[in-house]
C-alpha cells in the first residue's frame, strides 16, 4: 500500500471539496476528521476516492434527498454484509433526518430480497448504534440487545 497521496486533477478539486463539506455535514466535523485519518492511514487515495466521488458525485446529485439515500444506502450496505459501512451510515442517516423506526424498518424489510441472515446482521449493527431515546447509545439494557444476548451464539454469525 502506497502512502503518498497523489495529486488531485484539476476537475476533481470541486468534487473533493463538495464531498467533504457534504461528508461533514452528514458526519459531524468531528468524526468526519477520525474517519478521514483511518481512510489516509489504510490508503492516502482512498479517502480522496470517498470524498470526491461517493460523497461529492453521487450523494450531491439532484433528485433524492438525503435521508432517502441514507436508506437506500443501508438497505444495500446490509444485503451487502459490509458491517463497517453500516455502521457509519446509520449513524449518518439519523443526521440526515431518518428515525430509529425507519432504519429498522428498513432493515427488516430486507430480509425476504437479502436474506434473513442479511438482516440478522444488520439489526445486530443497528442496535450497537441506534440511540433508544435523543442523545444516548443503545445499551445492553435495550429490549432489542437483551433478545440478541439471550439467541444461542449471540448473533447470525455464532458471536461474532
Amino acid at each position: 500500500m502506497g502512502k503518498k497521496r497523489r495529486e488531485m486533477p484539476n476537475q476533481t478539486v470541486g468534487s473533493f471539496e463538495r464531498g467533504l463539506r457534504l461528508f461533514e455535514k452528514m458526519i459531524g466535523p468531528s468524526d468526519a476528521r477520525r474517519m478521514r485519518a483511518a481512510w489516509r492511514k489504510l490508503e492516502p487515495d482512498f479517502e480522496r476516492y470517498v470524498l470526491t466521488f461517493v460523497a461529492g458525485e453521487i450523494w450531491s446529485r439532484p433528485g433524492l434527498d438525503r435521508r432517502t439515500r441514507s436508506l437506500c444506502t443501508i438497505a444495500a450496505l446490509a444485503a451487502l454484509g459490509r458491517t463497517n459501512g453500516l455502521e457509519l451510515n446509520i449513524r449518518m442517516a439519523l443526521r440526515n433526518g431518518a428515525t430509529r423506526p425507519e432504519i429498522v424498518e428498513t432493515l427488516l424489510h430486507i430480509a425476504p430480497y437479502a436474506g434473513f441472515p442479511a438482516s440478522w446482521e444488520a439489526l445486530v449493527v443497528a442496535a450497537r448504534v441506534l440511540p433508544e431515546r435523543a442523545g444516548r447509545k443503545t445499551h445492553s439494557r435495550s429490549p432489542l440487545r437483551r433478545k440478541l444476548r439471550a439467541l444461542p451464539g449471540k448473533g447470525p454469525r455464532g458471536g461474532r
